[in-house]
């Protein structure tokens, strides 16, 4: 906790370098803008509420609950044509196709998934779990993210996330699966299976769990409050889970979201992504060294108005943070679990 050391990451096969001394240091950089607590319900400008009128001029139906649509804007379209040959492997290219998809979590603009009922987040869920199967039936990766805030980039102040489902392994799906994969070969059990064993056991980087799932600051975090949501079974995707791991889902990840608010009594901003074994062709094949798991990470470190910046060191050499996973863990942990907006004044 008082000496830097580097911490090894076996799902990417980095390190990164922990400074926990650094945190003292004073801090006159760049000052955030905390988030508008003014939010309209609706707005007729938001293309993304019920009967409002998107960039392509379709009208969005009076929807109440998920609602799923194409992505106006995609990066990936189906019908994308093969790029030239290159004449040396320096100019090497590649055909990226598939299908980009918006879902609205909900019919209100002021609401988050930590503000919404245990019933509305299970549909989420669901919905996910939906379009899983459904674009995983014929493409090998569908990646379902969610950037919640505009420090994250996302451009509409309401409920939602984007699944992009694409005909090749990204970058982050092809190093997990390799680590992954070896992780089996050698130790003859999935390494997030093992590991979510050990950090149940050990309780010192828990922040929530339940009899299905658990929620853990990794030793290897990068980001300052970064968690890692990990299942208690061995699961491959999240179109395999059971009834009652969708319920005890839907209230793991309301119990982390609404610490994540209470941290510094905003509305918490993060990326937060699904990686689940590879579906498409890989169907067919065994997938068992693959665990479901899904990642946060948040940018915010002293703050609301104080985020981590990924520069200089951290981009030209390896990751580092100055709060310790086990710090940020405990100061987690150690939050209520009712929204600061909900309290009782």
């Amino acid at each position: 906790a008082e000496h830097q050391h580097a911490r090894y990451n076996p799902l990417r096969d980095d390190w990164v370098l922990v400074s926990a001394h650094r945190v003292k240091r004073p801090w006159q950089g760049q000052l955030e803008k905390p988030p508008p607590e003014d939010v309209p319900r609706w707005d007729p400008n938001n293309p993304l509420c019920p009967g409002a009128t998107r960039a392509n001029g379709e009208v969005n139906p009076p929807y109440e609950g998920t609602f799923v649509f194409p992505n106006d804007f995609p990066a990936l379209q189906p019908d994308a044509p093969e790029p030239g040959d290159s004449n040396h492997p320096l100019f090497r290219a590649a055909a990226a196709r598939g299908v980009c998809k918006v879902m609205c979590f909900h019919s209100w603009s002021d609401l988050t998934l930590p503000l919404m009922s245990l019933a509305e987040i299970r549909a989420v869920i669901d919905a996910w779990a939906e379009l899983a199967a459904e674009l995983g039936a014929s493409y090998p990766w569908v990646q379902i993210f969610e950037n919640k805030g505009a420090m994250m980039g996302c451009s509409n102040p309401h409920p939602h996330c984007q699944v992009w489902a694409s005909s090749f392994l990204p970058n982050e799906a092809r190093l997990e699966d390799r680590t992954q994969r070896q992780h089996l070969s050698q130790h003859g059990v999935p390494m997030l299976l093992e590991y979510a064993e050990q950090e149940a056991r050990r309780k010192e980087r828990l922040v929530v769990e339940n009899a299905d799932w658990l929620v853990v600051v990794p030793y290897w975090a990068t980001w300052p409050y970064q968690t890692l949501l990990l299942p208690r079974r061995h699961i491959c995707r999240l179109q395999d889970l059971r009834e009652g791991e969708r319920d005890s889902l839907a209230s793991i990840m309301q119990r982390l979201l609404i610490k994540y608010d209470n941290l510094f009594e905003v509305s918490f901003p993060y990326s937060m992504g699904w990686h689940g074994a590879p579906t498409g062709p890989y169907l067919e094949e065994e997938c068992g060294h693959w665990q479901l798991h899904a990642h946060y990470y948040p940018p915010l470190l002293r703050s609301a108005t104080v985020r981590k910046f990924m520069v200089g060191y951290e981009m030209l050499a390896q990751a580092q943070r100055d709060l310790t996973p086990e710090q940020a863990a405990e100061h987690l942990r150690s939050l209520p679990e009712v929204h600061y907006k909900q309290r009782a004044k």
